[in-house]
């Protein structure tokens, strides 16, 4: 049975260990509104680039990209799954993986088992889990990108847009995946595995046909230019929004997280309190039974 010094000690721990997932509770909030801020400022280029790119396609414009093509032969697919760099957020990184294990199978199903499959993964964390996987699957290759992480923005996240899409034209591979956290809200995010190449253009006019509509559009300098350099920027905007709702969602994940730890210790905290009053009550006792016995035998 512990004594009232250790009850109190670990009460102490308790009580430190609420504070502090309390404050990194706090932490994670604000991060959280920060990416959330980033994505939002995100959308409306994004949106601005797609409206381009669908009057374009619904015009009567011939427009055509080497990025919209689908290989005839799919040999080697490269799979971008997000995560995290750092820990304390629940089964966050988890989770991916596991969906990402099954957009795995969905692939081998469909292209067949011979398929080459590359995992390009984005964090540490989701680094280490697929580093373990890859190692009892031959099948599978890992490819760690050099100098970008879950916290990458800007330049970076440019450049590597840019090595995906050159190894798509130069036949390296033959599709791109992307499996992401998708941020909805601070209480729900759900996971995303869509193509990011080849660029679908029913993914930018909402239509299973791209039929022109022979709408009065002008186009300086001509349709083909401005698709050409278009297209690259939507393909950008994407994953500059998957890194974004990467971000936001493992912030969301890590406030769950803390908010659960601090609802247990103050559980915790509970439980040793009343067990340390129960345990003093009975000393106090204890001793007025002592002091009250020694004046019956005076």
């Amino acid at each position: 049975m512990a004594t009232l010094r250790e009850l109190k000690g670990r009460i102490g721990s308790v009580a430190s260990s609420g504070k502090i997932t309390g404050a990194m509770k706090m932490i994670s909030s604000a991060k959280m509104h920060k990416a959330e801020g980033v994505l939002k400022r995100l959308v409306p280029f994004r949106q601005c680039i797609k409206t381009i790119l669908t009057s374009l396609l619904e015009s009567d414009a011939a427009v055509e990209s080497p990025l919209t093509e689908p290989h005839n032969d799919i040999r080697k697919i490269a799979v971008v799954v997000f995560g995290s760099d750092d820990g304390l957020c629940g089964a966050y990184n988890v989770n991916i993986f596991k969906e990402m294990l099954a957009d795995l199978s969905k692939l081998r199903q469909e292209y067949g088992q011979s398929t080459e499959i590359e995992i390009i993964p984005i964090g540490k964390k989701i680094q280490r889990i697929a580093a373990r996987i890859i190692a009892k699957d031959n099948s599978l290759a890992i490819n760690i990108p050099q100098d970008i992480d879950s916290k990458s923005d800007g330049e970076n996240v440019k450049n590597f847009a840019k090595g995906l899409q050159n190894r798509f034209l130069r036949g390296e591979i033959d599709m791109v995946r992307m499996v992401y956290m998708h941020f909805i809200t601070a209480g729900r995010q759900v996971i995303d595995c869509s193509t990011y190449l080849p660029c679908s253009p029913e993914s930018l006019t909402g239509k299973n046909e791209t039929a022109p509509s022979s709408k009065p559009y002008l186009f300086e300098p001509n349709p083909a230019a401005i698709y050409a350099a278009a297209l690259p920027m939507y393909l950008l905007s994407n994953l500059q929004q998957a890194f974004a709702e990467n971000r936001a969602s493992e912030q969301a994940a890590r406030v769950m997280a803390m908010q659960s730890a601090n609802d247990n210790a103050q559980k915790l905290l509970e439980q040793l309190q009343l067990e340390y009053n129960k345990l003093r009550q009975q000393a106090i006792t204890s001793e007025l039974l002592d002091i009250v016995g020694g004046q019956a035998r005076d």
